[in-house]
């Protein structure tokens, strides 16, 4: 199949061409048209009429139809490219090119299908009960009677996107519902999720306009990144560095999640053994609210042969058994060189090899390379294993005083904290390098769609901004046009 590019509503059909292969078999799955960042420049001088559009159409139309494509993306058949594309289809391509199992697939498509079929919910948590008309208008009369004004800060929200979990494109979605169009740059092995939803999206009436599609090089998300008033783009720590600071830009890098117990609780640690578990390795480890590290004052040793007991056997299985839990490395070397990087971290002082009684933890294959779970065993938190993350089940275990724990965790996007004590959870409350926090025993993976995840999409989107306007009276004195602070 052909995968063209989408200029806001025109398919393009390009010479340059990339081929997508079978991760397992080097057979060709589909061939993708590669544009240049200088063609994405051009389009984008033409990007405010992708917000026309959408404006153009009531708001409540516009989350009736996202709710629509919630179900045509989990169940339709939809016009993908040159071909036509049932869900099994979406599924076994996916999992072709991103070595993701296809039970994996599933699972991320129905994180999707739940947000768009939940539009309306999630736009008013997000919004905080804001009437999504005031945003289409710009301005409006709140329920307490004050004016509000909302200044879209770009017709368009640009969008570098990764290959290493379809789960992360929830955070999108919203957008179109915004009243704001999007350009996409698809993951070089994983455009199968933009694509489907540009697809099931236009199916249920959303105007094409309001949608781009440009797979290529670098030099495109440069250009996304350069030439839209707002853009999210998804790497590496070097990435999240390199954009640190810039308001036009929303990165969403490394999590380093974090379960923590506190002394409180830590003697009860059996009992959280699930949690534990899927913290760690649910969706193959591979998303960045998967948890890196748990911290703990005690019982340390025995929590992480637990874990390992539990973790430690999954075995490498081909990507169509339905028990499958592994993802593979689809770029060659990838898996082994990242599994030389972390025989060297389990050599430091204190840091003890947790699932080395179970096998091997680097798998080769003809093509990619797996890695099994991995779980470490840190006496403090010195060692740099207990500050590392890796796309696959991969967490250390940290012995550390309750007392000194918020000092030690760093940066931490998802913090689930197992404790009754009153006062170390007004610490945790206080902890500005916690982003979502979680009391009790809920794995860092369970996420509430009501609620923003790593920042709110629409404060980034939009500004608030003051207006007033001027009551205009006729000769005898009499209102002519009735003040917006009036409500009408």
């Amino acid at each position: 199949m052909h995968l063209p590019a989408w200029r806001f509503g025109k398919p393009y059909e390009s010479i340059e061409r990339e081929t997508l292969v079978h991760f397992l078999t080097g057979e060709p799955v589909a061939e993708v048209s590669q544009v240049g960042g200088a063609l994405l420049g051009r389009d984008l001088q033409k990007a405010g009429n992708a917000r026309r559009a959408l404006l153009a159409i009531d708001s409540e139309a516009i989350v009736e139809r996202l709710q629509t494509a919630g179900n045509l993306y989990a169940h339709g058949t939809l016009a993908v490219g040159d071909t036509k594309q049932s869900p099994d289809d979406f599924v076994k391509q996916q999992s072709a090119t991103t070595g993701l199992p296809e039970s994996l697939c599933r699972g991320n498509m129905q994180k999707n299908m739940f947000v768009l079929s939940n539009m309306d919910r999630i736009l008013d948590a997000l919004s905080r009960g804001l009437d999504p008309k005031i945003l289409w208008q710009g301005y409006g009369v709140e329920h307490r009677g004050v004016t509000v004004s909302y200044q879209a800060q770009s017709p368009v929200l640009g969008l570098v996107l990764p290959s290493n979990s379809p789960g992360v494109h929830t955070l999108w979605l919203p957008v179109i519902a915004l009243g704001v169009g999007l350009v996409m740059k698809p993951g070089s092995q994983e455009p199968w999720t933009p694509y489907r939803m540009a697809a099931c999206m236009m199916e249920a009436g959303i105007p094409p306009e309001a949608i781009g599609l440009y797979p290529g090089p670098t030099d495109v998300g440069a250009a996304v990144l350069a030439g839209c008033g707002r853009s999210m783009i998804f790497g590496s720590a070097k990435t999240v560095e390199q954009y640190r600071g810039n308001p036009c830009v929303q990165v969403h890098g490394p999590g380093f999640s974090k379960l923590i117990f506190g002394d409180d609780c830590v003697d009860d640690w059996e009992r959280h053994l699930d949690v534990l578990a899927e913290s760690v390795a649910i969706n193959s480890g591979r998303g960045c609210i998967n948890a890196s590290a748990i911290y703990a004052s005690r019982h340390t040793k025995a929590i992480a042969e637990a874990l390992a007991e539990r973790l430690g056997p999954v075995e490498v299985k081909p990507p169509d058994d339905p028990d499958a839990k592994l993802a593979a490395f689809t770029i060659p070397g990838a898996a082994k060189a990242i599994w030389g990087q972390i025989e060297g971290l389990l050599e430091a002082p204190g840091v003890t090899h947790a699932t080395a009684p179970y096998g091997e933890r680097f798998v080769e294959g003809e093509r990619c390379g797996w890695l099994r779970p991995v779980v470490a065993h840190a006496t403090s938190p010195l060692p740099e294993v207990t500050r590392a993350e890796y796309m696959f089940p991969f967490v250390t275990v940290v012995e550390c005083p309750q007392e000194k724990m918020l000092a030690a965790i760093g940066p931490t996007l998802v913090c689930s904290a197992i404790t009754d004590d009153a006062d170390f959870q007004a610490r945790l409350m206080d902890s500005t390098h916690i982003d979502r926090l979680n009391f009790g025993p809920i794995p860092t993976t369970r996420l509430d769609w009501l609620q923003p995840h790593e920042g709110n999409i629409i404060d980034f989107l939009y500004r608030s901004r003051a207006l007033q306007v001027a009551v205009r009276k006729s000769d005898t004195g009499k209102p002519l046009t009735a003040a917006v602070a009036s409500g009408s």
